[in-house]
């Protein structure tokens, strides 16, 4: 095994957080190990004044970092699972999948305790889809505005009350030990969260077997598990992260998965949702079959009219 690894990650406080986190853990599994990261800079990273859905295509937050995988500038790559494409390039793999944070959503406010206390026509801000159409179902009267730029620049418009309230993820307000006068994780029965929300991959070269040995040691089976069956859903539906749908797995027992889905119109007016369960060993089946339950429940329908546009 080498001595020295190069891990890729982009340059947000947030990214560089979980890159720190993942370096540390496997310094810890090999203290003679030396660790540096490459920060680069992604095509997501550089177009901050267009909404995610307008700037179109996949791979918005990874694609660079995996030309740099697979030139030889890093040795792995640490992402957030819900930014990562269902389709890696040739000769790259999810290499380790570690235990997850907390997959929910969090609104966040200055005055508002939680969704309801909102008042009407309330400004908030978002920068996804599938979290302005679930809003707009909830609550139709609310100003639902594009909110772009890292965590911390997003607390900074809420604190200079430019929005009511705002929704991040809360895997990364824990991870970063970031508040706001009142935060409110939003549970994921009522408000779903994107594919993957919460989960960490770590992406390298299928050919490199040390390294793979050294990262079965971070692998947690359980967020495995769920995430795949996650994945499959958005792959059967052949979506990214910057449309309108969600999904959220778990295990009710050590081997029985449960999996909700949901395709959601833009504007809130549809939200179709599904859910199956079965074996935890066909995790990405159960996804494949609940996507197909939806699209000919209606949300082909819904996708048709987005897809074009992306």
């Amino acid at each position: 095994m080498r001595k020295h690894l190069v891990i890729a990650t982009r340059g947000s406080r947030l990214a560089l957080w979980q890159a720190a986190h993942v370096k540390h853990l496997l310094e810890e599994l090999d203290p003679g190990l030396a660790i540096s990261l490459n920060v680069i800079k992604t095509r997501g990273d550089v177009i901050l004044d267009v909404p995610l859905a307008k700037v179109g295509g996949k791979g918005l937050f990874v694609k660079e970092i995996e030309e740099a995988l697979l030139d030889g500038r890093a040795d792995l790559a640490v992402h957030s699972i819900k930014d990562v494409p269902m389709e890696l390039p040739e000769r790259l793999l999810l290499g380790c999948v570690p235990p997850r944070e907390s997959p929910t959503d969090c609104l966040l406010s200055r005055q508002y305790p939680d969704l309801d206390a909102l008042p009407e026509g309330a400004h908030v801000g978002t920068s996804s889809l599938r979290r302005q159409a679930q809003l707009l179902a909830l609550r139709p009267d609310l100003r639902v505005s594009s909110l772009r730029g890292n965590v911390d620049t997003r607390l900074r418009k809420l604190e200079d009350g430019i929005y009511d309230a705002i929704i991040l993820a809360t895997a990364g307000l824990q991870r970063l030990g970031l508040r706001a006068p009142h935060m409110l994780p939003l549970d994921p029965q009522r408000f779903m969260p994107a594919v993957g929300q919460g989960a960490l991959g770590i992406e390298c070269r299928e050919d490199d077997y040390d390294l793979l040995v050294l990262l079965a040691s971070l692998e947690d089976r359980d967020t495995r598990v769920c995430v795949d069956a996650e994945r499959g859903f958005l792959a059967g539906l052949d979506g990214g992260c910057q449309v309108p749908i969600a999904a959220h797995a778990r295990l009710a027992d050590e081997e029985t998965l449960v999996l909700d889905g949901l395709v959601a119109e833009v504007d809130g007016s549809v939200i179709l949702r599904g859910s199956r369960s079965g074996s935890a060993i066909d995790a990405r089946q159960i996804g494949q079959a609940l996507a197909v339950e939806l699209l000919d429940g209606g949300g082909r329908a819904i996708l048709e009219k987005l897809y074009p546009k992306l």
